[in-house]
């Protein structure tokens, strides 16, 4: 019965994306998602990518968001102009696709993450794997958790993930 209840409680979650969890959590700066990423100094191409999306007063709202953000160097593995292209304004809505597959509704704190599938602002759903302690995102690994934000929490990633 205990295991009954622990499945459909991870189905619940995983069907209405992620519900927060009452723990400890690190102070946030007052800094929204955009502030504290412009601020950071390892994702200058996320920030121009947001800003090309037209998507900075979306992550400057409310929220809260979940944000799984590339580092510099995660853009830099993607084949050679794909970033350039992307930023042409003839392609933002490919743009935005990519980058809403990287937020997720809610905050979403490294000790709440379990294995599951998270629903993306974009309706897509990352394969989020916990394994002896290691996060993956799809295809990429979480290498820093618990960035604080005044309107959600980042958590960084060393790939740019996309959506099917």
């Amino acid at each position: 019965m205990k295991t009954i209840r622990i499945l459909t409680l991870t189905a619940i979650v995983a069907t209405s994306s992620f519900l927060g969890v009452a723990h400890a959590e690190p102070k946030s700066t007052g800094k929204d998602i955009v502030a504290v990423a412009s601020g950071n100094g390892s994702f200058n191409t996320l920030v121009t990518a947001v800003k090309a999306a037209g998507l900075v007063e979306t992550l400057q709202g409310p929220g809260p968001f979940t944000v799984f953000a590339p580092t510099d160097e995660a853009f830099a593995k993607l084949p050679k102009g794909t970033v350039e292209d992307l930023l042409k304004p003839e392609n933002k809505e490919k743009l935005v696709a990519i980058l809403t597959y990287h937020v997720v509704a809610g905050k979403v704190m490294a000790a709440d993450v379990k294995t599951m599938k998270a629903k993306t602002v974009n309706g897509q759903s990352l394969d989020v794997k916990v394994t002896a302690g290691a996060v993956t995102v799809d295809n990429a690994k979480v290498v820093k958790t618990d960035v604080a934000a005044s309107n959600g929490v980042i958590h960084v990633i060393d790939t740019v993930v996309l959506p099917n």
